[in-house]
This record gives structure tokens, sequence and C-alpha cells, in this order.
């Protein structure tokens, strides 16, 4: 590709890492950043995420040049917000600087027109002086005079001086907007000051829940010892209270930033194991959000863009447990999280009196009770914390975090959730986190195969499958998750965003949860045999909707 002629202040597209290209401005960075050694780089900030990045002069093109040919390629909700922020943000450029030339010509003018007006002054005074000489030599006697030359004195000067002492103050006065700004703090303010967005006060018959800095992330304290209803009652309260002063009861936690306060990262070290599909967002946001992190990956080439963002390279597992304070896992299954603790250089060997290990896997509860056994048999602390989400969630930093053991190491990852997360959900003892997230994920799953198999028979029995679409977007089934998945079927997208295989392992593990209590799960058992269906089919490594293919084979 052709060098680019960039400078600070453009407008451009910037391509970073794994994401597609997205808009941006070229700023000047933090103080304390240091510039990448190596190749030409410039610090961007991106619109609609409010990431920023050091990013490589060749993975840069200007943006009004390229700008029909990205959004022909993006068609993310995301995105469109994001071109539209850019848009926004030229109009008002465009704005400030027509009321900044209008502005100038009404200076100007102010001048000409004050340069105009103390022109007649000078001229009237004049005027004044000679009448008043006049009139004083028709005077007869000496005093008259003298009385008369002190009163013209007096009359000349007056109206100078009056003149003079005004001039300063008209052109000292500021103008309407500078003045709006020193008016005294809004109500909005200062509720803010005093905490009642920054730190919401529960009732007294719920547990103290997580301080949490910012407003519009939830903690949800849902453990077997609280009543529902209160905390029902509670947490209503709080989303009314988020609403009304945010228009939004959910955040990104790429809009919000350590440096300006939203998010005060924890000053313990974070370690972080497995950068799949979820980790790698989540790691992104621990980054983004001012948080000491040290990652490890089986496949260590992974690491590396997160060691350009600032990360430490941990050479082992049990070498990252020891050097950390809170060490976060978040792998593919039961298998790959026991061989994670249990295995060579393990997490067990990194673990001592008060190191604190995280399970973010979702797994089955046995598993992840055998984990917090061993954990705490070595003088550790123990959170099973598995994610409701995706890809694009956890590059989001919008995950949905189920919790459960240690309640004290759940406070202490406050600031952790708060980066990665929207909300977090503590559920009481080990192993509740772990059943709740396989429920979930038996929903979402047979979900999907339902809505595979009825775009199917739409097909089969010659009905549109946009028009399907575009009935379900209209009535009470209307959700992202459905019209994304939808549009990867319609458009033969499968570039996963949740893999197949690993829906397929969740609903096993449901079922199996299902036959440990006796339980019926059908739905879930028929969803089951058509994942195995486009597992046999070579669907595994695809995203989930690719259980259409089941259907059509």
């Amino acid at each position: 590709m052709p060098a680019v002629s960039l400078r600070l202040g453009d407008l451009v597209w910037g391509k970073l890492g794994r994401y597609p290209p997205w808009p941006g401005k070229i700023v000047n960075p933090p103080k304390d950043l240091k510039k990448p050694r190596g190749k030409k780089c410039f610090f961007v900030k991106f619109f609609g995420t409010e990431d920023h990045a050091w990013i490589k002069v060749e993975q840069l093109k200007p943006y009004h040049p390229h700008k029909e040919e990205m959004i022909k390629i993006n068609k993310g909700k995301r995105f469109q917000q994001a071109v539209d922020a850019v848009e926004e943000f030229l109009r008002k450029n465009k704005g400030k600087d027509q009321a900044s030339s209008h502005n100038s010509s009404e200076e100007k003018n102010r001048r000409n027109s004050s340069e105009e007006r103390g022109k007649q002054s000078a001229g009237e005074e004049k005027r004044k002086a000679s009448l008043s000489e006049g009139k004083l030599k028709k005077g007869t006697g000496e005093g008259k005079k003298r009385g008369s030359s002190v009163s013209s004195e007096r009359g000349s000067k007056s109206p100078l001086k009056r003149t003079q002492d005004q001039s300063p103050r008209k052109r000292g006065r500021p103008p309407k907007d500078e003045k709006d700004l020193t008016i005294p703090e809004s109500s909005t303010v200062k509720r803010v000051m005093t905490g009642t967005v920054a730190g919401f006060k529960w009732p007294p018959s719920v547990s103290e829940p997580v301080k949490d800095s910012d407003p519009h992330f939830h903690h949800f304290l849902l453990s077997q010892t609280e009543k529902p209803t209160v905390c029902y009652q509670a947490i209503t309260k709080k989303l009314k209270v988020c609403e009304e002063e945010t228009g939004s009861t959910s955040i990104q936690a790429a809009d919000s930033t350590a440096v300006n306060g939203s998010i005060t990262p924890t000053d313990k070290k974070i370690g972080f194991l497995g950068l799949g599909l979820m980790g790698s967002g989540i790691v992104s946001n621990l980054l983004k959000m001012g948080h000491t992190v040290t990652v490890w990956n089986r496949t260590a080439e992974k690491c590396d863009l997160f060691i350009q963002e600032g990360a430490r390279l941990g050479r082992t597992p049990a070498e990252v447990v020891s050097t950390c304070d809170i060490t976060f896992a978040c792998v593919s299954d039961p298998k790959a999280a026991k061989d994670l603790v249990l295995g060579p250089s393990g997490v067990l060997q990194g673990i001592r009196p008060g190191k604190c290990y995280v399970d973010m896997s979702t797994v089955d509860a046995d598993t992840v009770t055998e984990l917090a056994q061993v954990i705490v048999s070595r003088g550790g602390r123990f959170l099973e914390a598995p994610v409701s989400g995706n890809q694009q969630l956890s590059n989001d930093g919008m995950l949905v975090i189920l919790a459960a053991g240690d309640r004290g190491l759940y406070e202490d990852c406050s600031s952790c959730f708060q980066a990665m997360g929207k909300t977090s959900f503590f559920l009481g003892e080990v192993g509740n986190a772990a059943k709740m997230m396989l429920i979930v994920n038996m929903v979402q799953g047979s979900f999907m195969a339902t809505i595979a198999e009825g775009l199917t028979l739409a097909q089969v029995t010659g009905q549109s499958q946009q028009t399907l679409l575009d009935i379900l977007n209209q009535g009470q089934l209307a959700s992202i998750f459905l019209d994304q998945k939808c549009q990867n079927i319609l458009q033969g997208n499968f570039k996963p965003d949740f893999y197949l295989k690993y829906i397929q392992k969740d609903l096993r593990l449901a079922i199996a949860l299902g036959d440990s209590v006796n339980h019926p799960t059908p739905m879930a058992a028929a969803a089951n045999e058509v994942y195995k269906r486009a597992k046999a089919l070579d669907q595994s490594d695809n995203d989930m909707s690719a259980v259409y293919r089941a259907y059509i084979h």
C-alpha cells in the first residue's frame, strides 16, 4: 500500500488487531505514554468506542476518500454509530468555524462602530468646549471667569471620564457563553459530587454491595441468604436512578476510562490465563481501564498484541499466579480448566496463602467445586465467575458476570468486573454460578436451533426468509441476538462469535445437570442432537448460527 501522508488532527480509518477498520482521529498521546519503537505510528482515538491506541501508518487510511468503501464492508450497528459520531464531530467543527468567522466579523464591526462613536464623542466635546469658551468671554468679573472656567473644566472632563470608565467594562464583559460557565453547579452536578449517582445506598435490610465507582455498572447480590423481593426492589430503584441521570441502564466499558475517573483500577496485580474469543476482549478492556495485567496463553503468539498494549508476559500459569495478586482464567471446557490448575507448571504450583484465583470458564458444578477445594487447601482464595455473552460483547466490555464463592474476593474484583462487563451477579456458594451459566446457555442454544429450524422451514415452503426475520423483528421475540444470528444465516457468514462446539458442550452439560436432579430437559436434548449433526458436518469451529446447516444437508 502506498505511503499515507497524515498529521495530527486528521480523521482516519484504523485497523486495530483483529477488529475491522474503524473511524478515528489522530491525537496527541498522554505525556506518560511512550511511543512504540520501530515503524512509524500515530496515536488514534476511535469514535464510538473511545478506544485509544498506537496504530502503524500502514494500517491507517484517510477518512473521507475511503468512507464509502468502509461503509459497504461494515454493516454493524455499533459501526454505524461510530460513523454517525464522526459526522456529528464534523458538523460541530463546521459550526464552530462559521461561528468563529461570524464572531470575528461582528467584533470588527463593533470596533469600527466604537471608533466612530469615539470620534463623534471627541467632536462633541470640542464643540461644548468651544461654546463654553464663548460664554466665558461674555462674563464681566474675574470671579465669574474663574467659576466658569472651573465649571467648564469639570464639564469637559466628566463626560470624557465616564466614556473612559465605561469602555473597559464594555470590552471586558464576558460573552454569554462564557458567563454561563461561571454559574453555580447544576443540580445534576451537585448530585454527582455528593454521591447520589457515584455511590448508591442500598436498603439496610440488604447486605452492603460492592461500592462501584461506575454508576452504570450493577452488582446483583443474590446469595441464598438474601430476600429476592428486597433485592429486586433495590435493583429496580438503582436502575431507575441510572435511567434518570444518563438515559441508559448499561455501560460500554470502552466509554469509561480510568483517566476520566469513571473506573478506578485496583492497585492489585492482575493475571489472565487464556486469550480466546472471550479472554482477548476481557484483557483488552482491563488494560484500557488502567489495570496492571500479566498474560499467558497456550499459544504464545496470541500474547503479542497485548504486550504491545502494555501487558506483561508470563511464561507459565504458575509464574503468573505467583507474581500476581488476582489471577483470572478463561478456557474452553472442564478438561482444559482442570489441566490449567493441576497440570505441569499449573496454577496450583503458584498458589500460596493469600493468592486469588478466579475461574471464568463455563464448566459444570462438580469441576468448579473440585478446583475450589484444591485452591483453598493451599491457602488460596477462589471465585467462579463465568460470563454470559459473545466475542462482540466481550470486546465492548458488555458481558454479564455470574460469580459465586469467596464474597470478599468478589468485592476485590469490582474494578475488573466493571471493566469487562455491564453487570455482575453474586450467587452465593461455589457451584451456583456454574449451574446458572449452563441454564442460560441451554436456553440460548435451544433458541438458536429453533431460529434455524424456522428459517429452513420458511425456505422449503416457499416463504421469504427475510420477510420472516422482518416479522419476528416487529414482534415480541425481537432482540439483537435474533437479528444478528438471522443475518449470519441470510448472508452465509458463520465467522465465530460464539463457537458452535462450545454451545453444544454447554447443552450436554446442562442435560447432565438435569439428569443429576432427575429433571427432564427434552427441548435441550433435541437441540443438542441438531448441534451434534452440525459438528458432524465440520461446523464445530464456526459460529453457533451454523447449526442452520444441519437442517439443509
